[in-house]
């Protein structure tokens, strides 16, 4: 395992981990969320399921988090998330390990990541693992209820973060503005490798199991979905954990 910096596309500092790059099975990159890293339970989870499976993995801090790389989150947006993604696997075509088509997995924002790469760099990718992902913009307004509202009027969103206790996560209206501009349903079909979808069953808005439905309903390609019982959108809850690796270890043991 190593860690190392390499600059974004905004010239910031970004964090990234590296780990069994000695394996043989594939190439795996694990994406977190908004205002997440890649020290997460949840992403570490997701990263060692890789790991034990046979993958290098690579897994690293966005810009504009709560983490080690640089930024402010109140910069934070979908597209800056998706760019920073992309940086990673820039560098990452430069060094030895790299292996190609890999697999792509991620928490929420990292979800809607790896499928929009997915949709957009179709021979690079050999399967992807969305877990609660974000999914639309317009989904995200639509569900949003009184708090997409206040956000719209007062012109910032406010609300203490579930994975970082005592973090305060302000977002300014533009951030929704840019977050209009993305739904993974348009692209989805466009999608030929193999989708495992999980989310929790305590999750709600625009990334429910309802929600996931409709994107799972979406792709064409061979798929999976399963809800862990009881989980909220951040899984924290070490059977929760248990049971989401158990899905991506048995997951991977079927993928060719």
């Amino acid at each position: 395992m190593f860690e190392t910096y390499i600059l974004n596309k905004e010239d910031l500092n970004m964090k990234i981990r590296v780990e069994g790059e000695d394996k043989t099975k594939g190439l795996a990159f694990v994406i977190h969320g908004l205002g997440a890293s890649k020290d997460q339970p949840q992403i570490r989870a997701i990263a060692e399921s890789f790991w034990r499976s046979g993958y290098t993995v690579v897994s690293f801090d966005t810009t504009n988090g709560i983490n080690m790389s640089e930024g402010d989150f109140r910069n934070a947006t979908i597209t800056q998330h998706y760019n920073d993604t992309r940086s990673v696997i820039e560098w990452a075509k430069s060094q030895p390990w790299y292996k190609e088509p890999f697999i792509l997995s991620g928490s929420s924002l990292g979800g809607f990541s790896a499928v929009y790469y997915a949709i957009n760099n179709p021979n690079e990718v050999k399967a992807i693992a969305p877990i609660s992902p974000f999914i639309s913009g317009q989904l995200s307004y639509d569900l949003g209820g009184e708090k997409v509202k206040r956000w719209q009027e007062s012109g910032w969103y406010t609300e203490e973060s579930s994975s970082n206790h005592g973090f305060i996560r302000r977002l300014p209206w533009s951030h929704m503005e840019d977050r209009l501009k993305y739904d993974l349903r348009d692209g989805a079909p466009s999608i030929k490798v193999p989708a495992l979808l999980v989310t929790g069953s305590l999750d709600t808005g625009s990334t429910s199991p309802e929600s996931l439905k409709l994107l799972y309903d979406a792709l064409e390609c061979p798929k999976e979905m399963h809800i862990i019982e009881n989980a909220p959108h951040t899984i924290k809850d070490s059977g929760h954990l248990a049971e989401l690796q158990e899905l991506i270890g048995n997951w991977l043991n079927n993928l060719s």
